[in-house]
């Protein structure tokens, strides 16, 4: 598919990172957000993101005002209705997903693709509640979007051969590398990765090592760039908890039982860095990256 105008619903942290690379690969880009103070937040977030990489030597000036320029931001549902591709980036629970999906079904031309990134929830469950379930797919991009070079493609029952050819085609050309799963709940990626993270809090419930500790098992011991919790706390402890609840509930299977600790720092509204505090506490400037 050629560059031309997409849509972002929703302008958290994956939101914004999402319009960005679009940006950055030359598309015309409406970042919307229910909530106008939401929508300029995120478009001032993907603004020092890129004056970052200017102040890097990465981008020029010029190229940081182009980039820019083509993302618009609004709280109008409506602006969506122009896109060739919308790609809904909100809070993972399936209610809020299918009801916009269904809204922007309704709004949007009838060769628009619409796309789901969510981490665990089922796209066949999402394409149902629109009337074009053969021109729905689930999109989900790892974080922080413009660094993380893999994209999980998911297919829901009736997503067309078309769709997912379209889709792929996109994900290529924006630079990234695309794997292809089935519609389970977690997918490949957060099947695997959130049990572990859900280990390494029962590890720290149970009293058997420090969250320092637990993190340095897996960056010492295994090479991994992050440590668990530490990467919980990125991704959101709310967001966490609700793929391990997706999880718990599609397989019911105990191995995918959240830990309490993590329902009670959800509970207590430590969320990692996007609150300031989840298993480690953070700065201002950390804490204001957005929702998920």
């Amino acid at each position: 598919m050629r560059q031309g105008q997409m849509a972002v619903a929703g302008a958290g942290q994956m939101g914004g990172g999402i319009a960005q690379l679009f940006a950055q690969s030359g598309w015309s880009v409406t970042l919307y957000d229910v909530e106008p103070a939401c929508a300029e937040r995120g478009l001032a977030l993907i603004k020092r993101r890129l004056g970052r990489q200017v102040s890097k030597g990465k981008l020029s000036a010029e190229q940081w005002s182009q980039m820019a320029d083509r993302i618009t931001v609004t709280a109008d549902r409506m602006e969506l209705a122009r896109a060739e591709l919308v790609i809904e980036a909100i809070p993972e629970r399936l209610e809020l997903k299918a009801g916009l999906l269904q809204d922007i079904d309704a709004i949007c031309q009838p060769h628009t693709l619409l796309a789901s990134n969510t981490s665990s929830l089922s796209i066949t469950a999402l394409a149902a509640a629109t009337g074009r379930a053969d021109r729905v797919i689930g999109m989900h991009f790892m974080n922080p979007v413009p660094v993380m070079p893999l994209v999980e493609l998911i297919r829901g029952v009736a997503t067309s051969d078309e769709t997912y050819a379209k889709a792929r085609t996109i994900v290529e050309a924006l630079g990234k590398t695309a794997i292809t799963v089935k519609d389970y709940p977690g997918f490949a990626a957060n099947r695997i990765l959130m049990p572990m993270i859900n280990e390494a809090m029962f590890t720290v419930y149970e009293g058997i090592a420090s969250p320092e500790d637990v993190d340095l098992v897996m960056k010492l011991g295994m090479n991994h760039p992050m440590g668990p919790l530490a990467l919980a706390d990125f991704i959101g402890l709310d967001t966490c908890l609700a793929i391990m609840e997706t999880m718990h509930d599609g397989f019911s299977d105990s191995k995918y039982r959240p830990c309490p600790l993590l329902r009670s720092y959800v509970a207590a509204g430590w969320l990692g860095r996007k609150t300031g505090r989840g298993f480690y506490q953070y700065g201002s400037e950390e804490g204001e990256s957005g929702g998920p």
